[in-house]
């Protein structure tokens, strides 16, 4: 079965959650609570607020990793290469967390700040969010809740069929306000604006598929899905390379390869790594699993796409 560009993404709603109950890498996995952080070069893209949504953003850590939930007002953080490094390739990061929270230190900032060194101008996007309870207990004990009985679905992995209706609207306006920010100031940020790419991981992988299908103002260069989900799409005509990554032992694989598959169909230049181990939610890497070398692949693959190579002026 070919799912629609509409209800891939949403399908990952319970991505992160499923996340919680993975083994610890040397971290507590105890949700903690915390102080909300002064983000000093977080840039307001004014795309508006959410619907129904009392509470206000808050933060909490677990796996040692600072992770904001309830977010109604969306963001984009720039990590510009040292002067002189930069070589005009951009990248805007899509952390995960199931359209519920953000994962924004393993999945946004470290690795923003690691495409920095290689010379990409990375952009964190904190993109705005469904509600969850405003205390954090409750938030907790919604975390830990029962789950219904799981039906497959566009990701790969499983979640109840009412996630698969997950509205992303104000997710991909967005990544497209943080698209068009980033083309408005590329002269500013030394950025080529026919190479700007998007990567994410979990929902953020999602919501770099989603915009990917359905957008109308994005032109990306070259996305990178990073254990997201792995069902069947309709691929557009000027859809752009991919890179894709996820592990055997990741619960959105579930042994399928549709989205490469459908890539692949349709002749778009397609790279895909599947690692032993790795779990879901890694981010750059835990202790002693093979989907560590994942950065360096894709670091590989950007420079024979020549998207390293800074041009001459």
């Amino acid at each position: 079965m070919t799912y629609t560009r509409k209800n891939f993404a949403a399908a990952l709603v319970v991505a992160a959650a499923l996340s919680l109950s993975a083994p610890a890498m040397a971290q507590d996995g105890t949700i903690y609570p915390m102080e909300t952080p002064v983000e000093k070069n977080a840039i307001p893209l004014n795309t508006g607020g959410v619907a129904n949504q009392p509470a206000k953003e808050t933060w909490f850590k677990q796996w040692g990793d600072p992770m904001a939930r309830n977010i109604t007002a969306a963001t984009l953080t720039p990590f510009l290469p040292k002067p002189g490094k930069a070589n005009g390739t951009a990248v805007i990061v899509a952390p995960g967390g199931g359209y519920r929270w953000l994962s924004l230190g393993n999945e946004g900032w470290e690795v923003a700040q690691a495409l920095a060194d290689k010379g990409i101008a990375a952009f964190v996007l904190k993109y705005r969010l469904h509600p969850t309870p405003e205390k954090l207990e409750d938030f907790t004990d919604w975390m830990n809740r029962p789950r219904p009985a799981a039906t497959p679905n566009p990701a790969g992995g499983a979640a109840p069929a009412a996630a698969q209706q997950l509205d992303l609207s104000n997710q991909l306006a967005d990544a497209e306000a943080a698209y068009a920010m980033i083309i408005k100031r590329a002269k500013e940020w030394g950025v080529d604006t026919a190479r700007i790419g998007m990567i994410g991981f979990s929902a953020g992988a999602g919501l770099t598929m989603h915009a990917t299908l359905n957008s109308k103002t994005m032109k990306l260069a070259f996305i990178g899905p990073v254990y997201g989900g792995m069902g069947p799409v309709d691929v557009p005509k000027n859809a752009p390379p991919m890179f894709n990554v996820i592990a055997t032992d990741d619960f959105l694989f579930r042994g399928q390869f549709g989205v490469i598959e459908s890539w692949h169909k349709a002749g778009i230049p397609v790279e895909f790594h599947l690692y032993q181990n790795g779990g879901h939610g890694f981010g750059l890497g835990n202790p002693d699993r093979t989907s560590n070398r994942w950065f360096d692949a894709f670091m590989y693959w950007l420079e024979v796409n020549r998207f390293l190579k800074a041009k001459a002026a």
